[in-house]
């Protein structure tokens, strides 16, 4: 998807808001996904949105993505986000991020996605990388809800 950054995107000093870009993202990830998946999803999460350099008012700015990897009824989508200046044609990578979706039926429950099989160098990076940051996810959970049993969070 590419969309034209313009004036009502931004703040005061030419920057396009932040929320804006996360909005596009939402809209990315969704497509990627419901086209994967051929269901309608939802976002469980959004993972390391880096904020490269900023993005300016009259640029253009192509989200791609693809899906990564894919659990029973999730799946990551990485999108990478470029940042594109139109008269001097500089191209520059602005953002990226991962989302998890969900994969859910008419009754918003979750159903089964296919595997993902990558079959190539990236594709086996990507699948690798997302293992790892699904794994961190778990991790960082868990931990988290062994603090909400504890006396120290309670207090």
């Amino acid at each position: 998807m590419t969309v034209l950054m313009t004036p009502d995107m931004a703040n005061f000093s030419g920057n396009v808001h932040g929320g804006t870009i996360l909005k596009f993202l939402d809209q990315v990830a969704y497509a990627c996904a419901s086209r994967y998946s051929g269901r309608y999803v939802v976002t469980l999460s959004v993972d390391q949105v880096i904020f490269r350099q900023p993005i300016h008012v009259g640029e253009l700015v192509t989200f791609l993505a693809a899906v990564n990897h894919t659990g029973t009824s999730s799946m990551e989508v990485g999108i990478k986000v470029i940042a594109e200046n139109i008269q001097t044609h500089e191209a520059r990578h602005a953002n990226s991020c991962f989302f998890t979706m969900v994969a859910v039926d008419d009754h918003r429950k979750p159903v089964a996605v296919t595997p993902i099989k990558p079959s190539n160098e990236v594709e086996v990076r990507r699948h690798a990388a997302a293992d790892v940051r699904k794994k961190l996810r778990q991790e960082f959970s868990k931990q988290f809800e062994a603090l909400k049993e504890s006396a120290a969070y309670k207090a």
